[in-house]
């Protein structure tokens, strides 16, 4: 199983402050996301690559989705509100690939 962990910091949607919130995968994890994802075959919809993510405590099956800076992790109410995080807080943030 692939996993990636780093720090990112949470990002709103187009300037909303608490209904879309995102971290971006840096780079290099983006690259490899993309190279593990190939053999199994054309991406989902969007583009998006099915994932397991972690922060904190706190674990939660989502979608990642590419973007132009890399793979952008969408961040529940749920998971900012358990871990006391806020736009603009750094998150460590782990990605399992499902």
């Amino acid at each position: 199983m692939d996993t990636w962990e780093f720090e990112a910091e949470l990002w709103p949607w187009k300037d909303e402050t608490d209904a879309r919130i995102f971290v971006t995968a840096p780079p290099e994890v983006t690259e490899e996301i993309r190279e593990a994802t190939i053999a199994t075959g054309p991406p989902r919809g969007f583009g998006s690559v099915r994932v397991e993510a972690r922060i904190g405590t706190t674990t939660w099956r989502t979608s990642v989705f590419p973007g132009q800076e890399g793979y952008a992790l969408p961040i529940k109410k749920d998971v900012r509100r358990r871990e006391a995080l806020a736009v603009g807080d750094l998150a460590r943030v782990a990605l399992t690939l499902l």
